[in-house]
C-alpha cells in the first residue's frame, strides 16, 4: 500500500489572474512565525520612525488611533506559496508616518516586538503602498496575525510585513533583516518568485 491514498491529487493549482506563479488559494489564514507569539499591552505600545541621523519620531497606542486611518482590500502573498485575496484591513499608512520626517535615505529596517527585523526599500513604503495595520476584518488585529498592529506591504511576500511592528528605521544603506540574513531574498516580489537569494 502506498503512503498516499488513491485519489489525492496534493493541493490544486489554480490559475486566476490574481494568482502570482507558484501560489495556490488560501481560504483560511494560515499563522507562520518563526518564534513565539508577543503579547504586547497597548499601554506599552510604541512605534518610533528613526532617522538616519537618529531623530526619533514616536506615537503610543492612543496618539496612533488618532492618526487618519484607512480601509484597504488587499491579497496577501506568503513565501511557502499561499495567497488569499481580499483580505479587509484598517490602518496608518506609512504616507501619514513618515509626513514630517526630514531624511535623504533609501532604505528602512523594520523592527518588530520579539526582535524581528526585515528590510524594504523606503520608496516600497510610500504612495499608498503600505500601511501600519490594527485591524482585519472588521476586528481588532489578534496577536497571532501580529497585532496590536503590523507592518502591511501587500505588495511583497508576506514576511515583509513584519508582524507586532515596534518601528521604523531609516538607512542610506540597504541592511539585511532576519529572513534575509537566513537565505531568503532581499526584496520578495511574488510576481518574479523571489524567494530565495538567486532566485
Amino acid at each position: 500500500m502506498g503512503i498516499i491514498s488513491r485519489g489525492f491529487g496534493g493541493r490544486r493549482r489554480e490559475s486566476r489572474p490574481e494568482l502570482p506563479p507558484g501560489q495556490y488559494l488560501a481560504h483560511d489564514f494560515p499563522v507562520l512565525s518563526a518564534g513565539p507569539t508577543p503579547r504586547v499591552p497597548l499601554d506599552r505600545w510604541q512605534f518610533t520612525v528613526t532617522t538616519e541621523i537618529g531623530a526619533k519620531q514616536s506615537w503610543t497606542w492612543a496618539e496612533f488611533q488618532r492618526l487618519p486611518a484607512e480601509d484597504v482590500t488587499v491579497d496577501l502573498h506568503c513565501v511557502t506559496k499561499w495567497s488569499k485575496l481580499d483580505t479587509a484591513w484598517r490602518g496608518v499608512s506609512l504616507d501619514t508616518l513618515l509626513a514630517d520626517v526630514e531624511t535623504s535615505a533609501d532604505y528602512t529596517l523594520v523592527h518588530a516586538h520579539g526582535g524581528y527585523t526585515t528590510n524594504v526599500p523606503l520608496e516600497d513604503l510610500l504612495d499608498g503602498k503600505a500601511w501600519v495595520a490594527y485591524q482585519y476584518d472588521g476586528e481588532d488585529l489578534a496577536a497571532e496575525h501580529g497585532g496590536p498592529a503590523r507592518l502591511l506591504v501587500p505588495h511583497l511576500y508576506l514576511w515583509k510585513s513584519a508582524k507586532w511592528v515596534s518601528g521604523l528605521q531609516l538607512l542610506t544603506e540597504d541592511e539585511p533583516g532576519f529572513w534575509e540574513e537566513a537565505g531568503y531574498h532581499n526584496y520578495g516580489d511574488p510576481w518574479r518568485e523571489q524567494r530565495y537569494q538567486g532566485d
